[in-house]
């Protein structure tokens, strides 16, 4: 016969509270309701600025550059038929903005650094400094010339216009 008596004691813990106890009410770490807290920054600047994406998805948005059907779609893609034969159907249809060719369309909210131009001779301008700054009265760093600091005042030279040794 089976028994009717419960095993589990009494009381029965059926959830947390019952279980832990009544826990303490947490409170709310802003100091404003969300309404108010809406109105200031930085919601106030994240709700009046646009993405790219929000702001295509605007009504008024209108892409001059966008293809109109599929035979604009197939016809801005960069696939050449002479030099790529027999490619498979998705490879055809890769456009402009994929392959990272001129477009002149932004793709993401970021700005465009253009690299300086390279000098025209191909060489970088290097420029040599000094480790410590030298005394200007010393002629370890001098550039060389047909006057020499230590003779005379500086004005004494070879008749062919070379350096006398010191």
């Amino acid at each position: 016969m089976a028994t009717t008596r419960d095993p589990y004691p009494y009381p029965q813990y059926q959830n947390d509270n019952d279980f832990m106890g009544a826990s303490a009410t947490k409170r709310d770490p802003f100091g404003l309701p969300t309404h108010l807290a809406q109105a200031r920054d930085p919601w106030r600047r994240l709700y009046n600025k646009y993405t790219l994406s929000s702001s295509r998805h605007e009504v008024t948005h209108f892409d001059p550059q966008a293809p109109r059907d599929s035979l604009d779609f197939i016809l801005k893609a960069g696939y050449n038929h002479h030099s790529e034969f027999l490619k498979d159907g998705n490879e055809t249809l890769v456009q402009p903005e994929t392959l990272g060719s001129g477009h002149n369309r932004i793709l993401k909210n970021k700005t465009f650094q253009v690299p300086p131009d390279p000098f025209p001779m191909n060489h970088p301008l290097r420029t040599a400094k000094s480790e410590r700054k030298e005394d200007i009265n010393s002629i370890k760093n001098v550039i060389p010339s047909h006057h020499n600091q230590r003779s005379n005042p500086g004005f004494v030279r070879k008749h062919d216009g070379g350096l006398y040794t010191v």
